[in-house]
């Protein structure tokens, strides 16, 4: 069956930086569309970044555009995200996910059929 775990999170001051990491197993993405959603407590989740298959093309939500960085190892089937400058507005559980449909890249959730179980990001004033 496969799985994404997510790692990376934290506390951390306004300002610093993380490394969010996201481990496939049990099949592999490399084919495929990957991304990363956010939800803040109280709110739906949110689009932050996607990166197709050969890591040629990504896309970001304007709120993190300039500050966040998705990559992807396709040989260690993992895909990253690099978050520089952060707020506390960008705290929140982040959401590694995997598309298999074929054709797809973009931000549209529903697309997105397999999805990690979260990790806490917490950016403190």
């Amino acid at each position: 069956q496969a799985q994404l775990v997510e790692s990376g999170g934290g506390l951390v001051q306004a300002g610093g930086s993380l490394r969010l990491s996201c481990a496939a197993s049990g099949r592999t993405f490399s084919s495929h569309t990957m991304g990363w959603f956010r939800q803040a407590p109280g709110k739906e989740r949110e689009f932050v970044a996607a990166i197709n298959w050969s890591g040629g093309y990504t896309v970001y939500a304007e709120s993190v555009k300039g500050r966040f960085t998705i990559s992807r190892d396709n040989a260690k089937n993992t895909q990253y995200l690099q978050m520089n400058s952060l707020k506390p507005e960008d705290t929140a559980v982040y959401y590694c996910a995997a598309s298999t449909e074929y054709g797809f890249f973009g931000t549209r959730a529903t697309a997105y059929d397999y999805w990690g179980q979260g990790t806490q990001v917490t950016v403190s004033s």
